[in-house]
């Protein structure tokens, strides 16, 4: 009997917190000859991403869109680097429920909208050995 698939095999990307795109962009431009797969600003969530896609993963490059963002108090704090690793779901807001009556804490209960149009929640770094988490649909 196949085990069911565990949301841990389905890494969607890994987010870095940079404090400007432009040179990271032209940094892979030159080293690698690549652009990214798709950029865009969130302004809800005050970041603008650089997205670089790799078989099956992403790598997300973002920086803060305004100065209340809170990735510019987390490049404060840390400097550039990773900022969470997001996992695929296929039910988000089940995995949300499933998670928070077992006891995680979130930072969203509800998905909002991130990247590339897709439904994201990060879960509390306190629930995860302080690492960020995101889900995404």
């Amino acid at each position: 009997m196949k085990a069911e698939k565990s949301f841990m095999e389905n890494l969607d990307h890994i987010g870095i917190a940079v404090t400007e795109l432009a040179p990271v962009i032209e940094n892979i431009r030159t080293a690698f000859g690549t652009e990214p797969t798709y950029e865009e600003t969130l302004p809800d969530q005050k970041v603008r991403i650089a997205g670089y896609r790799i078989g099956g993963t992403c790598i997300e490059y973002f920086e803060p869109a305004s100065e209340d963002s809170p990735i510019k108090k987390f490049l404060e704090k840390r400097g550039n680097g990773i900022h969470h690793l997001a996992f695929r779901v296929e039910n988000l807001e089940a995995k949300l429920a499933e998670l928070q009556n077992s006891g995680y804490r979130l930072i969203d209960a509800l998905p909002r909208k991130g990247a590339e149009g897709k439904k994201i929640a990060f879960l509390h770094p306190e629930s995860f050995n302080g690492i960020l988490i995101e889900l995404c649909e």
